[in-house]
């Protein structure tokens, strides 16, 4: 048997093709770069390979820029097999004329000293000029030609120091201040993405392929920005805070009796001991402490934004669930159902401070006239009640209408069949829902420093589980733990941060809002794992 190559593996790309790829890869790699600077995580001075970052993106965009004129100027002489349209067409010359309006703006007024109009006409003769350049010519030349010149004067700013770290622009009638450390990034993506997009089109070969490929990588990049920015403020907030977080971070080994038992006939016990791990971690497990000895942690939070969470969770999903199964498969379809969406939608919609205003003249005067942990799950389930209602109605409505037919069929009731089959199917989507809930009220701010927070010097967290009791009278159950002030991180990262209740120490406040963004995808993962498990069972 022969394995010599077919057409297939032999259809090796072009050096058009290699080009252009290299070209998208180096925009992605100075994109990547413009982020990481712009979160910090990459200083702005360093310097890579021998050459400063500042001058690495000038070289760069300088090279991509002639790079990709060149793929369109081989494409328009026939160098290259492509299949360019006639144009680039109104919408890409209508994106370069903005451009060229803002940098003639910019140039006619900051460089020349215009006035109001004499950059007003050079920014529209920039503005016509770049369309002009971009729509008459063939699509190769029209992509590629201003994408490229955009990319080299970005790259030539950087290069010749127009733009350095100190640089920095005060506009006039700006309260506002530009520097180069945030300028240089931004105008690197920017340039950056637009030579990225035009490589991808030469590598297609224009036409109908190139568009699509171009807008391809716009959106695969737009998707993997977002979770780039994502990791990036994790990464942000953990590097502020991680070494404050974990100080004196203790764990360790240790051995402990388990069982025993006396020898017969000897005055002696045979010990078996059982091995284990114990650990320290004194910011998290530590409350306000007057001693210096004793580090100031932030335990009594974490236990009051748990509880915040459990109640809130407690009050609000049977309700929703309740009123989504009702609306769903009860209530007639018409004016009714519409108006309870509108309305859910509305108070989805709703700013939280409005839930703690109104906690805080309903709920605070009725629960012992002081801020409580009970007010606080109360104010934060109404805030998730909508978000459980709109989830668990849309959920329920994708469950297949042949499951209700099949079990009506067999003769099981109604409320049977939403118990047994309806709500097993839409639970996924309801938990969903609650995950999403739960990482808005878990952070809210507003709300609870009206109606729940209280001593943010607490040595310890609320102690509900213990403080049951019960009475001979109604309700027959109390627990005094609910109607007590708590702290919770949302509330101390707040007071830290503006008035140094707790701390003045900065990293005091990074390290709370990292524990904050712990407990927060702590929910989420709990929520996660339900969903999947509910998924599977489902699928079984």
């Amino acid at each position: 048997m022969s394995y010599e190559t077919s057409d297939l593996v032999t259809d090796e790309s072009s050096l058009s093709e290699r080009v252009a790829a290299a070209i998208v890869g180096l925009n992605v790699v100075s994109v990547i770069l413009g982020f990481a600077a712009i979160f910090q995580w990459t200083e702005v001075e360093a310097d890579f390979f021998g050459v400063s970052l500042f001058n690495l993106y000038g070289l760069t965009l300088g090279a991509t820029g002639l790079a990709v004129i060149a793929l369109g100027v081989a494409s328009r002489a026939g160098l290259v097999d492509t299949t360019p349209d006639r144009s680039a067409g109104l919408l890409t010359g209508g994106l370069f004329g903005l451009v060229g309006v803002v940098t003639g703006a910019l140039f006619a007024s900051q460089t020349l000293g215009f006035g109001l109009v004499g950059w007003l006409a050079v920014s529209l003769l920039f503005g016509a000029g770049f369309t002009a350049i971009t729509v008459l010519p063939r699509e190769d030349i029209g992509s590629t030609l201003p994408a490229g010149a955009l990319s080299i004067t970005v790259g030539a700013l950087f290069l010749l120091n127009v733009i350095t770290t100190e640089w920095e622009w005060e506009p006039e009638g700006f309260s506002a201040a530009f520097t180069g450390p945030v300028i240089g990034p931004v105008l690197t993506i920017f340039a950056g993405l637009v030579c990225a997009w035009a490589a991808a089109k030469a590598h297609e070969g224009f036409g109908t392929r190139g568009r699509q490929a171009g807008a391809y990588l716009l959106v695969g990049l737009n998707a993997f920005g977002m979770l780039g920015v994502l990791l990036l403020l994790i990464l942000f907030v953990a590097g502020k805070g991680w070494s404050r977080m974990v100080e004196d971070l203790k764990f360790g080994l240790f051995s402990e009796p388990a069982f025993w038992f006396q020898i017969p006939g000897f005055d002696q016990y045979l010990v078996f001991e059982i091995p284990g791990v114990w650990f320290y971690w004194p910011f998290t497990m530590n409350g306000y402490s007057l001693s210096s000895d004793v580090m100031n942690g932030v335990l009594p939070s974490i236990v009051g934004t748990v509880w915040l969470v459990i109640g809130a969770v407690l009050f609000a999903v049977p309700l929703g669930v309740g009123a989504a199964v009702f609306l769903t498969e009860y209530a007639e379809q018409g004016g009714f159902t519409r108006a309870v969406e509108i309305a859910t939608n509305g108070l989805w919609s709703t700013p939280s401070i409005v839930y703690g205003l109104f906690g805080y003249a309903f709920l605070v005067p009725r629960l012992g006239n002081t801020t409580s942990l009970m007010a606080g799950q109360l104010v934060l389930g109404f805030m998730l009640l909508p978000l459980v209602l709109i989830t668990s109605r849309e959920a329920i409505k994708t469950v297949p209408k042949e499951y209700r037919d099949a079990s009506a069929a067999l003769g099981v009731s109604q409320w049977e069949t939403i118990k047994s089959v309806v709500l097993p199917a839409a639970m996924p989507g309801v938990i969903t829902g609650v995950i999403l809930g739960v990482g808005r009220i878990a952070g809210e701010t507003a709300p609870i420093l009206l109606v729940a927070t209280g001593n943010l010097q607490a040595s310890q967290g609320p102690q509900v589980l213990t403080n049951f009791q019960f009475t001979s009278s109604p309700p027959f159950v109390a627990n005094p733990a609910l109607l007590d002030s708590i702290s919770a991180l949302p509330y101390k990262l707040y007071a830290t941060i503006t008035a140094g209740v707790v701390s003045s120490d900065p990293a005091f406040g990074w390290a709370t809002a990292l524990v904050l963004l712990i407990v927060v995808l702590s929910f989420y993962a709990v929520g996660i794992v339900s969903r999947i498990y509910f998924r599977r069972k489902l699928e079984q």
